[in-house]
This record gives C-alpha cells, structure tokens and sequence, in this order.
C-alpha cells in the first residue's frame, strides 16, 4: 500500500456498529438487538429512539449476522411458470408489493418446464438459498401434482391454485367466477352459453368449465360442445370464426379476455354484430378490456389480493409455526360493460 491510498483508508469514516446505535439511543445493545429482530417486548418510543439513532448513524444490520442470531434470512422463494400471463404476473406483483411491506427479501425461480422434477429442483434451490418460506403460483396440474412431494421442512403456500390437501392454497374462486359470468348471459334472456375453455391442463380452466357446466344444467340447457382455445386471442379468433357461421349462437362466454378479444374480432369480420346478435363475456378484466370494441362484458379477478394474501399466509407460518392453515378463496366480481344485452327475441 502506498501513502496515498493509505491517507485514503486513514479518512474512510468507520461503518457504525451496533454498540455506537445503543450509546446514541441510550440502550443497550441487546435492545437494539430486539429491535432490528421485529421483538414485541421493546416499548414504542424505545423502538423510535433506536430507528432514529440508525438513521442518524447510518447504521445497516448485518444480515448474516442476524440469520444466525435468528434462524431466519428474511428471504422468501417464490416458483413460477409463464409469467407473461397477465394472471401469473399479476399475481408475482401482489407477492412482490406484500414481501416489500413485511420487509423480505425475494427470490424468483422462474420454470421453463412443467414436470415434477422441475418443481421439486426450484423448490431445492430455493432451500439451499436458506429462505425462510417458500410461494408457489400454481395455475397448472403439473406443478400442483409436483407439490405432493415437496419438503415439509420449509413452509410453503400456493398462489392461484393448488392441492388444498397438500399446502395451503389461496386463489380466486373460478367455480364462482364461471357461474356468474354464465348466470348474467342466461338472466339476459339467452337460451344457451357456448365455452371458450383454456387449455384441459390448467386447474382454473377446469373449475370455470365445470362452473359453466353446472350453471346451464341447473337452468335446464344442455351445455354445448366445450371449445378449447389456448389463452391467445389468435385460438379466440378461430374459435370465435366457427361459432359466427351458426346463427342459433347468441351467448359465448371466453375463459379469459384475450381469447374474447378474438371473438370480438371474429365476430366483425363476419358482421354478427355485438351485442346485437352476439353477447360476449371475458375473464379476467385485463386493463386494456374497457377499451375493446364494444368494451369488454368481464369477470374481475383480484390477483394482487391473491399475491398479497398468500404472502401474508406464509408469513404466518414461518412466525408462527402453523404446518398447514386453512386456504383461502378470493371472490370474483362481474364488470358489465358494452358487450352483453338483452338477448332478441
């Protein structure tokens, strides 16, 4: 080391420590302590005075100190799939925005594959990153089945959709969703509702065909051939095409609003005009949905309570030990805009 660079090192100021906290605070070390640790047993304006001593000091806790003192790195995993999807990521945004309001950390391991093998591979990595809990979005069979082999000794949640016996699970009601998407259709005086369905795999595709389904029958329609698109607007379009050339169709309802989207588009091009010959009812309630031609019929899924609340549930369990809380169900809301009206007699 030369002269000046030591002059330099000479000058650095001393990172404060967690003693210099307690002597400006005037507590002990083992109060400030409690306090970087989240304890209830450090009165308020005991608690204040040490923040307030941090900030002045710029003081920064050692985070590695503190896993050891704790057990814990305030570090959550979460597993997902697609988050492209308007759902997944909206979804990933709410746990996001929750794990920065509880003062974790995230780690995110993004799947390019749906097999078991996977998920348990992501759900080990995360593990050996030490985070204290684990958050899986869950949408698809494949990642649901995966779950029933993942480590009990890490707690973990499923977002969206999941084995209810297996982890706990928080996710919009898509039976319910279904029912009153179909439910309007019908109570506007259409006889039947076609289905545009997403992909067999997904576990929400299978609740709102099976809410659609149960629906009809229960109004005395025999459900029509379910059609099954792929969430792209390009499969509503096909789909969408099909159905325009049969003039007894006046309901469809789309699993999601791009494949609505593509109805709509489909339904122009072949002049049935909506909602005049044609009501159409999405899901989902995408922010581009009041702005299609004629503005999207839809059902509104809060993904950020989904997020949020499933990051809430996973820190209960990580503070309080809980192996298995009750899931959670997150109701749908139906928006009525434009795109459905009475059906013509």
């Amino acid at each position: 080391m030369n002269a000046s660079e030591h002059t330099v090192r000479a000058r650095r100021p001393r990172a404060a420590v967690m003693a210099d906290v307690g002597r400006l605070a005037g507590v002990s070390h083992q109060t400030v302590s409690r306090v970087i640790n989240g304890s209830a047993s450090v009165r308020p304006e005991t608690r204040q005075r040490v923040i307030a001593a941090m900030r002045e000091l710029g003081y920064r806790p050692n985070s590695v100190a503190r896993a050891l003192a704790t057990g814990r790195t305030n570090t959550l995993g979460v597993v997902g799939f697609d988050t492209t999807l308007y759902g997944p990521a909206s979804t990933l945004f709410g746990i996001e925005r929750a794990a920065h309001e509880a003062g974790y950390f995230m780690i995110v391991a993004s799947l390019e594959a749906l097999n078991r093998s996977s998920v348990t591979d992501a759900i080990e990595r995360l593990r050996i990153h030490g985070v204290d809990g684990i958050l899986v979005i869950a949408p698809h069979q494949e990642v649901a089945d995966a779950l029933a082999y993942a480590p009990i000794d890490v707690p973990l949640v499923a977002a969206e959709a999941g084995p209810v016996d297996v982890v706990p699970v928080v996710a919009v009601d898509q039976f319910a969703g279904a029912v009153i998407a179909t439910r309007h259709l019908l109570d506007l005086g259409h006889q039947s509702v076609w289905h545009i369905s997403g992909p067999s795999e997904w576990l929400e595709s299978r609740e709102r065909v099976d809410g659609w389904r149960q629906t009809l029958r229960a109004a005395g329609a025999d459900p029509p051939p379910v059609l099954a698109g792929d969430w792209s607007a390009r499969s509503g379009y096909d789909l969408g095409r099909r159905l325009s050339r049969d003039p007894a169709v006046t309901a469809i309802f789309a699993a999601n609003d791009q494949m609505a989207l593509g109805v709509l588009r489909a339904m122009h091009e072949a002049g049935r005009e909506i909602p005049g010959n044609i009501s159409v009812v999405g899901f989902d309630d995408v922010p581009e949905s009041p702005y299609f031609t004629p503005p999207l019929t839809t059902v509104r899924q809060d993904f950020i309570e989904v997020g949020s609340r499933s990051l809430r549930l996973l820190v209960r369990m990580i503070s309080g030990g809980e192996r298995l809380p009750p899931s959670s169900r997150v109701q749908p809301e139906l928006i009525v805009r434009a795109s459905t009206t009475v059906a013509r007699a």
